[in-house]
Parts: C-alpha cells; structure tokens; sequence
C-alpha cells in the first residue's frame, strides 16, 4: 500500500495510470466495436477515454520545465552519442509539450485562433524526432552492450579460435541470424532498463507514426502500443533502478 501511495503521489506515476487506462479503452472498443450488441459498452469507453485525455493534459502542463531540465542534465553525458541523441531529443520535448499546452488553450477555448490542426502536426512531428532520436540511442547502447558481452564471452573461452557463441563459421544467413539474435537476447537480459527502455520507445512512436501518416495503424494497434508503453512507464516510475542511466 505504501508503495501504491508513493507512486500516485508522483505525477508521472497519475499520468502513467492515466495514460494506460486512456489506451486500454482503445484498444477495448477497436475489439468490442464489431460485437452487434456492445454498443452501449464501446460509447461508455470512448467516453472514459475522452476523459481520460484530457485529465492528462492537466498533468503534462509542467513537463515543458521537466525536458527543459532533462535537456541541461544531458548536456553533461561523458559519452558524445547519447550526449547528442538526448539532449536534442529532450529539446524535441520541449517544442512537443509547448505545442500540447498550446493545444490545450485551445480545447478549454481560451484562445479561440489557433490553428488546431497545424498545431497537432508540429506536435506530432517532435515527438515522432524525439522517440527517434531516443531510439538511436537505444540502439547504441544495445551495440555496446552486444560489443561487451562478445568480448566476455570470448574470454572465458579456452580456445581463442571458437566461437563467442559457441557456433561453428559459416555462411548461411540462417546460421548468422541466429547468432545475432541470440547475441542480441543475452545483451538485453544483462541489461533490463535497456529492454525496457527499448520497448517503450518503440511502442511509443507507433502513435505518431499514425498521426503524420508515414505508417497508418488501426486504434488496436495504437491502443496495444500505448499500453505496453504505459505499463513500461509505471515499471520505471515504480523502480526507478528500471530507468535507463544518463552516463
């Protein structure tokens, strides 16, 4: 109980809440939509979820100063990759929560001029920049952390000319795939913020890859991504030994 009233107290931790259920109504009502008799249940959840948003904008209203912190603390990474990848994603944030509290303006009416639409491409955009650029960091760390287990492995080989990985040389694609899948699951299970970290970026950026048309999804695959995405979030608000280090 205690640790449930830690977590609500924080407000990604409301948001991550608020944010899974938004996406476990959608990804409900894209199933329940094609049942004949499930039309009072699917307006019950499209409501909940309506809802749902817009509670969460009240939350996001600070995360403008939040990245523009998250942005002065990367600038410090000793390493110049995810120096560079986050520090230009965090500004990415920046632009994205300023054009979402803009957006938000414009929902409660308070400015009645703004350009809806154009506005939601803009904050789409960054943040499709931003997920990509934390990916590429992703991606880098997963080739660091591939690089160490491969140089661990071979030293505890007793012969220098076997395998890291204990397979025989050879040219088969199939042979290599394997390999590196395999090289790939051991990287990620010695390193599990990296995994989570992974997945929730790539769950993530399906939304706006739908939202700027580059890969249209149905609600079901955008309810699924979000709540997987979600559920990532809780973990590391919940563990925060589960966040990904800035080093």
């Amino acid at each position: 109980m205690d640790a449930f009233i830690r977590f609500t107290n924080q407000t990604q931790g409301r948001d991550g809440l608020f944010r899974a259920t938004q996406y476990t109504c959608m990804l409900l009502r894209y199933l329940l939509e094609p049942k004949a008799d499930k039309e009072k249940v699917v307006m019950k959840l499209k409501k909940l979820e309506s809802s749902v948003s817009t509670g969460r904008k009240w939350f996001r209203l600070g995360n403008v100063v939040h990245a523009i912190q998250a942005t002065q603390q990367s600038i410090h990474a000793t390493d110049l990759v995810p120096r560079l990848c986050l520090t230009l994603a965090n500004l990415n944030r920046v632009i994205y929560f300023i054009c979402d509290t803009i957006l938000w303006v414009k929902n409660i009416g308070l400015a009645a001029g703004i350009n809806k639409e154009k506005w939601q491409m803009w904050a789409a955009r960054h943040y499709y920049y931003s997920l990509l650029l934390n990916l590429a960091r992703d991606l880098y760390e997963i080739s660091l952390q591939m690089e160490k287990v491969t140089h661990d492995r071979a030293k505890r080989e007793k012969s220098p000319s076997q395998n890291p990985l204990g397979y025989s040389v050879a040219d088969e694609e199939t042979e290599w795939l394997q390999s590196f899948l395999l090289l790939l699951f051991r990287s990620l299970r010695k390193h599990p913020p990296l995994l989570l970290d992974t997945v929730k970026n790539l769950s993530d950026i399906l939304i706006p890859l739908d939202q700027l048309g580059i890969c249209k999804s149905n609600p079901g695959i955008i309810g699924l991504g979000g709540l997987v995405s979600s559920i990532a979030g809780i973990i590391i608000v919940t563990y925060p030994q589960m966040k990904l280090r800035t080093c």
